[in-house]
């Protein structure tokens, strides 16, 4: 008889968390809230779109989230004449034998940085779908599941920038998360200045865990205990998305899924054994927020989907 292998309790994963926190730390200053909010997009299986404007470390923190865990990484760079091909690989003949080989594209990889996202073209985008979505990839007939763990870290600069596309729904929909970096404080950026003097720490940056680790922990966060009330408020807050008068397009199944399991993980990340409904409301606008479409006619109250989260969400507090 196979025994079962022990699942990691909240405290163990909090300590691996930990480790890959204070490592990414060593790259990206002054930012913890977002490496916290990263590692729990990892241990929740999920993928993370970083929207923000050039230079604020959205390439260093997917870097140093490859190289913390010591897994495969690959980096596609997109611009708008990317083909799919070039993302998902393609079968090339030999001419001196005339066999068949597959040459696997950077899609392959364990983790995968999707560098300015929105300048490739809807079709390449596209590609990328059923990786993101069912973790396997069909190419030429054939499915190939992905090597766990997998996340795709894309990075987006603002749409207004020239030469930018927007996402699709689809595509939004895939991803778990979406955050924004910011600039650092005055006192941050002069710490960047003098611990980078004498060379870049991404150079240098070591594993602390392993792939075997890490699907140990998002085995673990699945176990995570989210009770009856904690799974009604996912939901209000989701169906609230779809029956909101400003909003054209609300939040899909997925993004249920996700806020679930989200809060799961962010549960996990700080060695709890259960979800409170504080921790799914700090969530919603990171999960939700980039699903949402906002009627042309009401962009005048609401830039974008994070200021209905936020409206709704304070909108509870005050109630209560």
């Amino acid at each position: 008889m196979v025994e079962q292998a022990r699942v990691m309790s909240p405290a163990e994963v909090s300590s691996v968390a930990g480790e890959l926190v204070a490592n990414v730390e060593r790259v990206i200053v002054g930012k913890q809230e977002s490496v916290v909010l990263a590692v729990a997009t990892l241990l929740a299986e999920g993928h993370l779109l970083i929207e923000d404007v050039p230079g604020t470390g959205k390439t260093m923190l997917a870097r140093a989230m490859a190289q913390s865990t010591g897994c495969s990484f690959k980096r596609i760079q997109c611009t708008p004449d990317l083909q799919p091909a070039e993302v998902l690989g393609e079968a090339l003949t030999d001419p001196d034998t005339g066999r068949v080989e597959f040459n696997f594209g950077p899609l392959f990889s364990q983790f995968v940085l999707v560098d300015e996202i929105n300048r490739a073209s809807p079709r390449t985008q596209a590609a990328m779908l059923e990786a993101m979505g069912e973790g396997s990839i069909t190419v030429e007939k054939i499915t190939y599941p992905r090597r766990r763990p997998f996340m795709v870290i894309a990075t987006q600069n603002p749409i207004e920038q020239e030469g930018t596309f927007l996402l699709p729904e689809a595509q939004k929909d895939r991803f778990l998360v979406r955050l924004s970096l910011g600039y650092p404080s005055w006192r941050n950026e002069k710490e960047m200045c003098e611990r980078f003097q004498l060379g870049h720490p991404i150079d240098t940056l070591q594993p602390v865990t392993t792939a075997g680790r890490i699907v140990a922990c998002q085995q673990a966060v699945r176990a995570v205990s989210v009770n009856s009330e904690m799974c009604n408020c996912v939901l209000g807050l989701v169906r609230a998305t779809r029956e909101h008068p400003a909003l054209q397009l609300g939040a899909s199944p997925r993004g249920s899924l996700g806020l679930f399991r989200l809060a799961q993980a962010m549960a996990a990340v700080h060695g709890e054994y259960a979800v409170s409904t504080e921790r799914v409301k700090s969530l919603a606008e990171v999960v939700l927020a980039h699903r949402l479409i906002v009627k042309q006619d009401r962009k005048d109250r609401y830039h974008d989907g994070r200021e209905v989260i936020r409206e709704m969400i304070e909108g509870e507090v005050r109630a209560k």
